[in-house]
């Protein structure tokens, strides 16, 4: 059974998790449209496992994740969703959610923790979570190792959606590892501040490890 986490009490969820606090804003209809189109990939049979990605840092990647997340687990179907911070590096997903440090993925990954025990979840219904942990000494070749692949295979018959959010892809080769074990990849791109040759040379990086790109989604846009 997962670890019911309470969230710091001098602390409170990021307000860019605007999924979170209010459904019917425009960018929360927004990511229900991004989720409507991928469930509808493939003729109705989407990809289970899902890494998102950037080309480089301060994309929005994880907010996106996080948002993505949460409206998947309010559709309609109550689909069940984990969320996995799979950047042992520079992991923001437990400070985002508003709560404290514990064993996470890292711990996982090198034995000293079970899945019972990294995984957790908050007042959100439908909705788990992994974090990222300790920073561990080598945390490509983790991901690359059996028990990665063990841990998605072991989570597939709990969960219906297991996303996961990567290191970006041109600073180190994590994305493009976790890009072979997953159905497929989401881009997050900056509007008006990445460049156009850094998000073609991470597409391309993708590709040659016959990662499956299923699509982009752009942040920094604003409404009025």
């Amino acid at each position: 059974k997962e670890v019911i986490v309470q969230r710091k009490k001098d602390s409170n969820v990021d307000p860019r998790l605007v999924t979170y606090f209010d459904p019917k804003t425009t960018i929360s209809e927004q990511y229900k449209s991004l989720s409507t189109n991928i469930l509808a990939l493939n003729k109705g049979k989407p990809p289970r496992t899902i890494a998102i990605t950037s080309s480089v840092a301060s994309e929005g990647k994880s907010i996106t994740a996080l948002n993505l997340a949460i409206t998947m687990s309010q559709a309609i179907h109550k689909q069940r969703i984990i969320l996995i911070d799979a950047d042992m590096r520079k992991g923001k997903m437990v400070n985002y959610l508003g709560v404290g440090p514990h064993k996470g993925l890292s711990e996982y990954l090198t034995g000293q923790a079970s899945l019972d025990e990294i995984m957790f979840n908050i007042d959100i219904d439908h909705l788990s979570f992994i974090g990222c942990g300790a920073v561990p000494s080598h945390p490509a070749e983790l991901l690359a190792s059996a028990r990665m692949k063990e841990l998605i295979s072991a989570l597939k018959p709990q969960f219906e959606y297991i996303l996961i959010d990567t290191p970006p892809v041109i600073p180190v080769t994590d994305a493009v590892i976790l890009g072979t074990q997953v159905d497929g990849v989401i881009m997050v791109v900056r509007a008006g501040d990445t460049q156009r040759g850094i998000v073609h040379r991470a597409g391309v990086l993708l590709n040659q490890a016959h990662a499956n790109v299923i699509g982009h989604i752009l942040t920094g846009i604003e409404y009025f």
